[in-house]
């Protein structure tokens, strides 16, 4: 079978970021599936093999730091770029579709129309519903045109792939009678893993033993990483000599780091965005890993990588916003609540635990547990190849795994 995976902002394991899209594709490929990613970045097209994956790159330039209008052109030009590609390239028997964007949906529909090839389309985020929510569309025209995209593009899907129970619940709202596969997150074990926090690292990051707590991801308006300097502040003030890493980029982080030197906050530390190896060795310092979204209702519904990774390291979680995440944080007991206006409590909360190690180490450990029972890799790909082929791959985990753990 002949599948080209449809992703704008593709990534490779070196690249860092998110590189769900890259372990999906190499597991088909692995399974014997003939896949070719197509992709957008580049100001010209490129053609490359990534690990033996054929990856095709479209000259759409795409930038976290983009404004609005910027990003909704990059869009509509990579829909139509792939299209011209599609129309060069042997006819496949398969699409395999990935959001964000929507957009990308209109790929799948004109595939259809034309070639008669089904697609399969993955909601990784719930648009339009995000734009809307956090941009503030008003106009009501707009918002129909919108919303009724949404619903002909998971309608006339072959399958649908949710990547959290609250996108999969979205979705039955919608397209009630389609089949929805949940596949979420998840991390890799080979590049991320439980490290004991080297002295080598503390001296080249200027780091003491002290209890830390670090960010990895994009720095972008609605990832509230400004709520991670405010527990900073919180602490700095009571004289604890706790530590923060950021490190990831994005169009908040001059902001951020402004906001630091204005408040004078000694203790926190911006690293450059690495790739997923240099995440891993960051995770290896830190006890906690801070996970957190601006507080709009349809973020709550999120999958975010930088959850998955840091629990296939082993450390704790804070998080600042209620949903599947907090959930998983609190029925598991991995970690302590964020929300805003609880940042006094989760202060003592660390306090206490600064007294008691095991407890830490308690927290650590399950969270490990939860990364390897339900989001490694390898679950993640046999419950797509299981999507492909039921027969031939029986499926690991049922599905309401992922609802019961939570």
């Amino acid at each position: 079978m002949k599948i080209y995976y449809i992703h704008q902002y593709f990534r490779s394991p070196e690249e860092g970021g998110a590189t769900r899209s890259f372990h999906l594709a190499k597991g088909m490929q692995d399974a014997g599936y003939e896949v070719e990613v197509i992709t957008g970045g580049f100001k010209s097209y490129d053609f490359r093999k990534i690990h033996g994956l054929k990856v095709h790159y479209l000259p759409v330039p795409y930038d976290q730091k983009f404004g609005f209008l910027r990003r909704i052109l990059a869009f509509l030009i990579f829909v139509i770029k792939a299209k011209s590609l599609l129309k060069k390239l042997p006819r496949p028997d398969l699409l395999y579709i990935t959001s964000t964007p929507l957009s990308t949906g209109w790929i799948g529909l004109w595939a259809k129309k034309k070639f008669a090839v089904p697609y399969i389309f993955e909601v990784r985020d719930l648009w339009p519903e995000a734009p809307i929510q956090v941009v503030g569309i008003k106009n009501p025209l707009i918002k129909k045109y919108l919303y009724g995209e949404e619903k002909r593009i998971y309608k006339n899907s072959l399958q649908l792939v949710a990547l959290s129970p609250g996108i999969a619940n979205y979705i039955r709202k919608i397209c009630p009678e389609k089949e929805i596969s949940l596949i979420p997150n998840f991390s890799d074990p080979e590049i991320f893993f439980p490290k004991k926090k080297e002295k080598n690292l503390l001296r080249r990051y200027a780091l003491q033993e002290e209890l830390t707590i670090a960010y990895t991801g994009a720095l972008g308006q609605v990832n509230a990483v400004e709520e991670l300097l405010e527990l900073a502040e919180l602490a700095q003030l009571k004289g604890k000599n706790w530590q923060f890493l950021i490190m990831g980029e994005g169009s908040e982080e001059f902001n951020l780091k402004q906001r630091v030197k204005e408040r004078g906050l000694e203790k926190v530390k911006f690293l450059p965005f690495g790739s997923k190896r240099q995440v891993n060795e960051v995770l290896s310092l830190a006890d906690f890993a801070w996970i957190s979204f601006a507080h709009f209702p349809i973020l709550k519904t999120n999958s975010p990588n930088k959850f998955f990774d840091a629990l296939a390291t082993g450390k704790a979680i804070l998080v600042n916003h209620k949903g599947w995440v907090y959930r998983l944080v609190n029925q598991n007991k991995i970690g302590f609540s964020g929300l805003p206006g609880n940042l006094p409590n989760l202060i003592l909360q660390l306090e206490k635990l600064e007294k008691t190690p095991a407890d830490l180490k308690s927290m650590q450990a399950y969270a490990l547990n939860l990364s390897h029972q339900f989001f490694t890799k390898k679950i993640a790909v046999s419950r797509l190849l299981h999507l492909l082929d039921p027969e031939k791959y029986p499926i690991i985990q049922d599905h309401e795994a992922y609802t019961r753990i939570a």
